[in-house]
C-alpha cells in the first residue's frame, strides 16, 4: 500500500491542479464572481483533501480485504471515482447553498457540475498518478 507521504503528495497535487482549472471554469460557466467561486472552491478543496485521504485509505483496506491487492481494474477505477464524488457531494451541498445564498436545488446543480468535472478529473488524475508513482509491490 502507499505510504503516508505518498498519500499526502497525492491529495495535495490532486487538489492544487484541480483548483487551477475549476475556479476560472466555474466562474465563466455560471457567471459567478471569481472571489465567491474561489471561497467555495478552496473550502470544498480543503474538505475534499481530507475526504480524499480518508477515502483512499478505506478503499485500499477494503480492496486488500476482498481482493488481496490494491491494483485497480478499469471497472474498479470507475467505482472508486463515483463513490468518492457521491460522498463529497453529500458533505458539500449544505455549505454551497449557505455560502452562495442560493437554493438547495441551485447548489445541487452547481455541485453536480463540479462533481462531473471532478469525476472525469479524478479518473484521469489517479490513472496518471499510478503510472508516475506505482504502488510498491506487496510481499506476502
Amino acid at each position: 500500500m502507499r505510504s503516508t507521504a505518498d498519500r499526502i503528495r497525492h491529495a495535495l497535487s490532486f487538489e492544487i491542479i484541480a483548483l487551477m482549472m475549476a475556479i476560472p471554469g466555474a466562474s465563466l460557466l455560471f457567471g459567478l464572481p471569481m472571489d465567491d467561486v474561489s471561497v467555495v472552491s478552496v473550502v470544498s478543496a480543503t474538505l475534499a483533501t481530507l475526504w480524499n485521504y480518508l477515502y483512499n485509505i478505506l478503499f485500499d483496506h477494503t480492496m486488500m480485504r476482498f481482493r488481496g491487492q490494491v491494483a485497480k481494474t478499469f471497472a474498479i477505477r470507475i467505482l472508486h471515482a463515483v463513490l468518492f464524488e457521491v460522498g463529497l457531494l453529500i458533505v458539500l451541498l449544505p455549505f454551497i447553498a449557505w455560502y452562495l445564498g442560493i437554493s438547495v436545488w441551485d447548489a445541487f446543480v452547481l455541485d453536480i457540475s463540479f462533481a462531473v468535472f471532478y469525476l472525469v478529473y479524478a479518473f484521469v488524475f489517479n490513472w496518471v498518478y499510478d503510472l508516475l508513482f506505482p504502488v510498491p509491490r506487496q510481499v506476502a
